[in-house]
């Protein structure tokens, strides 16, 4: 009965009935055993499911010159029924006399898209994201919107990874059939190189640092997280990572945080005793959430050769570089998915402070702290 209340929820976007936490079997289950495994090629294949889901592969960039930006296709299914493709991206330039100007934002949805045989390449007119042969590097390239034509190779230099065996939480209520999934895959910390020609500026070179990541959400969004932290922190030593979400009421309001931190060739720590905190927020009126003005990361574990790791990530926000109404900027899918729900209201808020943060980082008896720049997204639904 619990299933099918759950595939009706699906269908209808209506909300799903109080399963309680033992209805999710996060992937700090898997952890406990496994702490992450190092992605190999087949680790990046689409999924590209045949029932509800969103799936994503996005880079984050960071270009030497200080624009910060994204670029990110989306693979959507509503029930088996429709299926649908969107190429975004955003640049957020510059900040100007201590205020952020306002980003590029181009969201365009794809046609005839495709996959290679191995399914590691994505194809639609105009689009494609591709690997090289070994995997270790991805070209974007996008001439879909001319007001941001795409051109960028962004290759790893260091080990990406998933946390346990493979990265996935399941949902549902017999752990032997879940109805749904969440999974991330991370690179984090990659070299970029390339440029994104817009009307406006011409031809931005985003030669610097990127992350990417592939996500996949095997269910409706917001049956899946009611809210989500994301920190991207880049310095000329350090990346550090995480993404935590906590499921909405149905299962417990659970929280789910994967992270890890690394350096060029070396996995230094990754896997889920990580935190993050919104430390100062103010109500936005607009919206009622509590907007962060103030954040701390930390990430606690042990390297692969037992040595003890911990690391803090800790300041203000400065002024917030963007919050996004999700169901303005992108009303197709996203509207068919949420289906309409009494209280789902995504917003996103997007932000890099200006004055750089510092990691603090202990690994065995050696203590370093390194200044670095951090892009973070504190996103409420529901």
């Amino acid at each position: 009965m619990n299933w099918l209340k759950q595939q009706v929820a699906n269908v209808a976007g209506t909300q799903e009935p109080i399963y309680g936490p033992s209805a999710i079997q996060s992937v700090a289950k898997q952890a406990q055993t496994t702490p992450y495994t190092e992605l190999q090629p087949e680790d990046l294949k689409w999924t590209a499911m045949e029932s509800t889901c969103v799936e994503t592969q996005v880079f984050y960039l960071m270009a030497d010159s200080g624009h910060i930006g994204m670029v990110q296709v989306i693979y959507s299914n509503v029930a088996g029924i429709h299926t649908t493709c969107q190429f975004n991206t955003k640049i957020f330039y510059p900040t100007k006399n201590g205020k952020p100007p306002t980003p590029l934002w181009c969201s365009d949805a794809l046609d005839n898209q495709g996959f290679d045989d191995r399914k590691l390449s994505f194809y639609a007119d105009g689009c494609a994201v591709t690997p090289n042969p070994d995997a270790t590097a991805y070209t974007v390239k996008s001439a879909i919107n001319e007001s941001s034509i795409v051109n960028l190779t962004v290759s790893r230099t260091s080990p990406g990874f998933q946390v346990g065996a493979n990265g996935k939480s399941f949902f549902g209520t017999d752990p032997q059939q879940p109805w749904g999934t969440m999974r991330h895959a991370f690179w984090p910390r990659c070299r970029v190189e390339g440029s994104i020609i817009t009307k406006e500026d011409g031809a931005i070179d985003f030669k610097g640092r990127a992350v990417f990541i592939h996500a996949l959400q095997g269910m409706k969004p917001h049956h899946a997280a009611a809210k989500w932290s994301f920190a991207d922190f880049q310095s000329p030593t350090y990346s550090a990572i995480m993404m935590e979400y906590t499921t909405p009421p149905s299962y417990g309001s659970t929280v789910v945080n994967v992270g890890g931190i690394v350096k060029d060739g070396e996995i230094i720590y990754a896997g889920v005793t990580n935190t993050a905190e919104h430390t100062e927020s103010k109500e936005d009126k607009e919206t009622e959430w509590p907007e962060p003005k103030a954040v701390k990361f930390t990430w606690r574990g042990k390297t692969k050769g037992g040595e003890d790791v911990s690391a803090e990530l800790a300041g203000s926000l400065g002024e917030r570089l963007d919050k996004v109404d999700v169901m303005a900027k992108v009303p197709g899918f996203v509207k068919t998915l949420v289906g309409g729900l009494v209280g789902t209201k995504p917003y996103i808020y997007q932000y890099s402070p200006q004055q750089n943060l510092a990691l603090k980082i202990k690994i065995g008896n050696e203590e370093k702290v390194e200044e670095g720049q951090l892009f973070s997204e504190a996103t409420f639904i529901c």
